[in-house]
């Protein structure tokens, strides 16, 4: 059975996630900040006959949390097979270059960069065991750099100073780490869920957390042959599924 463990588990792409995993066998460590939110989360899916989970308190933008959800989860397995880097914020909108406080830019780097890097560095000793490791890390087709240089794109006027900033950061850290393990059994991507009706847009998103989640759970999934080092995104690329940096 596969080890599991999805930061920002609790609610919208995070718990369906979960959901979908769980109907494959695997077992779900299921990350929230508020751990009583995690507790509800995992009730629900126990009440859908879903028995193989357990929430985990897990704030990725503080360290010590980090690393007690690390110590919690090393006392229950030795190994961990996939890592989901789930859990992000908007930073609220608008953000304009000119015009958004520093502090916001550090708080949605602290979460959507920094907070990645923790989990990831945090739970490698435990990846580094499973015989094929996985890490999927949750970007936005807003990350591509190409896309926002076209005014052609659907999405070009979708500018947010810090968010997008921070998804492209996330997209080359992803790309040194799938470096640094490209002659291991790892495989790491970023994913697009999609413009997705959730509570981080105030559900105007036209796609489901079904969907999205389904993208994730794809990558988190594949087998020895698949991809690492790429960035994927049905929304940018609907014909290839691969999106341009």
């Amino acid at each position: 059975m596969k080890k599991v463990l999805i930061t920002g588990a609790n609610k919208s792409i995070g718990f369906e996630t979960a959901r979908q995993l769980l109907q494959k066998g695997c077992y779900i460590y299921l990350g929230s900040r508020n751990l009583k939110n995690g507790l509800e989360a995992v009730e629900k899916l126990k009440a859908e006959g879903l028995n193989e989970v357990e929430a985990i308190q897990i704030d990725v933008s503080n360290q010590e949390s980090v690393k007690a959800a690390r110590a919690e989860i090393g006392k229950k397995t030795e190994v961990l097979d996939v890592l989901i880097n789930n859990a992000g914020i908007s930073g609220g909108i608008p953000q304009t270059a000119i015009g958004t406080d520093v502090d916001v830019f550090k708080q949605v780097f602290d979460t959507n960069v920094f907070g990645v890097v923790r989990v990831t560095q945090a739970f490698m000793d435990l990846l580094q065991k499973s015989a094929q490791p996985r890490i999927v890390n949750l970007t936005s087709g807003l990350a591509s750099l190409t896309l926002h240089n076209d005014p052609t794109w659907k999405y070009y006027n979708v500018k947010a100073a810090a968010y997008n900033p921070s998804k492209a950061a996330l997209n080359m850290y992803t790309i040194v780490l799938a470096y640094e393990l490209r002659d291991t059994p790892f495989k790491v991507n970023v994913v697009d869920p999609g413009f997705t009706a959730t509570d981080f847009n105030q559900h105007s998103g036209p796609g489901t957390v079904e969907h999205a989640a389904a993208r994730l759970v794809k990558y988190a999934t594949i087998d020895a042959d698949g991809p690492t080092g790429k960035f994927f995104s049905d929304d940018n690329s609907p014909e290839t599924g691969e999106s341009p940096w």
